[in-house]
């Protein structure tokens, strides 16, 4: 019974002081993360998950002189009977399709001229990056200046070619275009430095192969280039489309959101209009819902086609 006794104290586990320090320090460092996580989850449902739970709720309500009531969808009515919302989407597609044209393609090609030279690469790195450094006011500002139709920049280089002067903001031809130029000079520096970055991953073999078979550069681009790229190539492009159709502060202070003739109010302009021009809160959430699903049907087709396409 002795022998057993001494056995069992000596079976029972017992905890020393360091092994006490330890499970200490380990639950305070746990402990200290999950507080830190917990912050950023507040931070988070907050100022993202809330405003958009609202919305939600604002976008079948109605206010007046204080009053809140339940509409359902006439806010939604509201909106389809209202021929600026048509416009603002129509003027919205035209922006995304005239951006993905020039702040799709260019940042690609300028990717590949980086890619292509020898010499002065991190000179020309930060001149194309050095837009997405300057705050997007003082971009902005600096276009308008340069389309200023007596004295701007691009109406004295055409003088000087004595070809015909535009009215860039000015005319409801041209607006867009204008915005959409001002944009992608502003914005292309961040792309162009991903669109390099997957360039310089593709093996060099590939290109020496290609060279050997006699492509010349374009072939080289379409063969090598483009499908080494291509899982780079189709996540910006729905980013793009993505942050396109939600474009806001160029066409608000090249053209004070409206344009000639309406030509540049867009569908987030639309919604700031609602809210704070017209205090139609319930119009204006039931617009962001809008544009919140359609994107999110978007996203969820380009998903589908390019899971079928691999």
């Amino acid at each position: 019974m002795a022998a057993i006794s001494v056995a069992g104290k000596a079976a029972r586990p017992t905890t020393t002081p360091q092994g006490r320090g330890r499970l200490w320090r380990g639950v305070r460092r746990n402990l200290t993360a999950h507080g830190f996580l917990l912050g950023a989850l507040l931070c988070f449902g907050f100022f993202t998950w809330y405003p958009m739970v609202r919305e939600v709720v604002m976008s079948f309500q109605r206010t007046r002189r204080g009053r809140t009531t339940w509409v359902g969808l006439a806010n939604v009515d509201q909106l389809l009977q209202d021929p600026a919302f048509w416009q603002a989407w129509r003027n919205t597609l035209l922006f995304t399709a005239l951006a993905l044209v020039f702040g799709f393609a260019v940042p690609f090609l300028v990717a590949v001229l980086l890619n292509e030279l020898r010499h002065a690469k991190a000179y020309l790195r930060v001149l194309v990056y050095l837009p997405v450094m300057m705050p997007p006011v003082a971009s902005v500002l600096l276009f308008k200046y340069f389309y200023d139709p007596d004295f701007g920049l691009f109406n004295s280089i055409l003088r000087t070619l004595h070809l015909p002067t535009s009215a860039w903001l000015d005319s409801a031809d041209t607006a867009m275009l204008s915005v959409v130029l001002a944009s992608t000079w502003m914005n292309m520096g961040g792309a162009t430095l991903i669109y390099l970055a997957a360039l310089q991953g593709i093996p060099g073999e590939l290109y020496e192969a290609a060279e050997l078979d006699g492509a010349g550069l374009w072939r080289r681009i379409w063969h090598v280039t483009i499908p080494q790229t291509r899982l780079i190539l189709s996540l910006l492009l729905l980013l793009q489309i993505v942050a396109t159709m939600q474009v806001f502060v160029e066409p608000y202070l090249l053209t004070g959101g409206n344009g000639p003739q309406g030509s540049t109010t867009t569908v987030v302009q639309l919604v700031y209009q609602y809210a704070f021009n017209f205090n139609n809160y319930g119009a204006a959430s039931a617009l962001g819902l809008i544009m919140l699903l359609v994107l999110a049907g978007f996203s969820a087709l380009y998903a589908r086609l390019s899971r079928a396409a691999d």
